[in-house]
Parts: C-alpha cells; sequence; structure tokens
C-alpha cells in the first residue's frame, strides 16, 4: 500500500511508465517521522508555503515567513508555527478549523533544497503556546502525516537581501504595514491599528501604489 499515490497517480505513472521509479523514491524520501536533517532544515528556514483546503473544497496556498525557528520541531511527529498579523481575513487559520489537513512546502533558494510536509493541523491561542512567539494571533500544532524530500534541480538559486523588517522582535517595536497607513483603510482599522496610523501618518492610495510599483522594500 502506498501514502503517496493513488488510482489517478498510478494511471499516470503507468502511461509513462514510471510505476518502479515512483515507487522506489517513496520508500527511499517518505518518511512519517521528522529525523535530525529534516528538522535542522525546517527549523533553520525563514519561510514555508501553507497549503490549506477551504469552505468550499477549494486549494489554497499562503506564504508564511519568520526569523529562523519561528517553526519548532518539538518531537519525531509535531512542529508549531506562529499565525502573525496579517489582513484581518484569517483565510488560512479559518480554514483549517474547518479541514485541519494541511501541506508545508519549506524551501531554500540558497542551497537549494526543499522539504514536503504533510499534516493535520490545528490553532490554538493557549498562553503556554503563545509565549512562544511575540505578537502571534494563534499558534499551530502540526501532526506529521508524511514528509518527503524533492529533487532540487529546478530551484533557481538566488541571494538573500535581508530579512523582513516586519517580523515582530523583542529588540523593536514592530512597525505597522504600509497598506493599514492607507487613507481608504482608516475607518475599518482595528482601534490599536488606527492609533498607530494616527501616530505615523496616513498615505494616499495612489501614493502607496506607486511604491509598490517602484519595487519599494517596504510597501
Amino acid at each position: 500500500m502506498s501514502r503517496l499515490y493513488g488510482k489517478q497517480h498510478r494511471k499516470l505513472q503507468a502511461q509513462f511508465g514510471t510505476e518502479k521509479m515512483a515507487d522506489r523514491i517513496e520508500e527511499l524520501a517518505c518518511h512519517t517521522t521528522f529525523d535530525e536533517d529534516a528538522k535542522c532544515f525546517i527549523e533553520q528556514s525563514e519561510m514555508f508555503f501553507l497549503t490549506t483546503i477551504d469552505d468550499k473544497g477549494r486549494p489554497t496556498v499562503s506564504f508564511k515567513g519568520g526569523r529562523a525557528g519561528f517553526v519548532k520541531v518539538l518531537d519525531a511527529e509535531t512542529l508549531l508555527f506562529p499565525s502573525y498579523d496579517g489582513n484581518g481575513m484569517f483565510l488560512s487559520m479559518g480554514n483549517i478549523t474547518g479541514n485541519p489537513q494541511i501541506g508545508m512546502l519549506f524551501i531554500s533558494f540558497e542551497r537549494p533544497h526543499r522539504i514536503r510536509v504533510q499534516g493535520t493541523a490545528s490553532i490554538s491561542q493557549d498562553p503556554t503556546l503563545l509565549a512562544h512567539y511575540q505578537e502571534a494571533d494563534f499558534v499551530v500544532t502540526v501532526k506529521l502525516s508524511e514528509l518527503w524530500q524533492n529533487c532540487p534541480r529546478y530551484i533557481p538559486q538566488m541571494q538573500k537581501i535581508r530579512t523582513s523588517r516586519y517580523i515582530p522582535s523583542a529588540e523593536c517595536e514592530t512597525p505597522l504595514a504600509e497598506w493599514k497607513r492607507v487613507d481608504l483603510m482608516q475607518d475599518v482599522l482595528v482601534p490599536a491599528d488606527l492609533a498607530k496610523a494616527k501616530s505615523v501618518g496616513t498615505i494616499e492610495i495612489g501614493e502607496w501604489i506607486a511604491k509598490i510599483q517602484s519595487g519599494a522594500p517596504d510597501a
């Protein structure tokens, strides 16, 4: 019995004659626990892509970023990551409450290297979990189903320039997202964000769009 392949995969494997190769890759690369190499790679990652399933059964994907160590492997079958301040839509977190099945893609563009994780997620506001992360709205616990390493040959090799200044840090106050300063957003901000926007000053929508089009890193 395969953990990765269903009838739809086997049909295509048969068409291209890759059944034996697919089975060998699953045998060698598919794991149900985090080994030390996977743990080190995941905990050194500053980003990953998260897939969740919405209320209509559609897959969605989002980017999650933080300082190295923001994803923590607690044991051989469990990891944690924070949900920081976003746009108030709570798409990923809401999806998890409706369907806990998720996928995670950890990728390094500098090595290059990647690991895929499938698991069952739950979100929590338990103070003992939130204590791990400054300014997190939730902490997500993921119970591992499978993980496997993919061939990195198509990953472009790129160099990191800098860490995002918006990632919460104990060393400095987290700045307000630029889009929350836009004049058209002021009447819908939560009180804390509205106070910050008034403190730093609002900007017109055209000014913000111009910043984005110019490639300004803080837009």
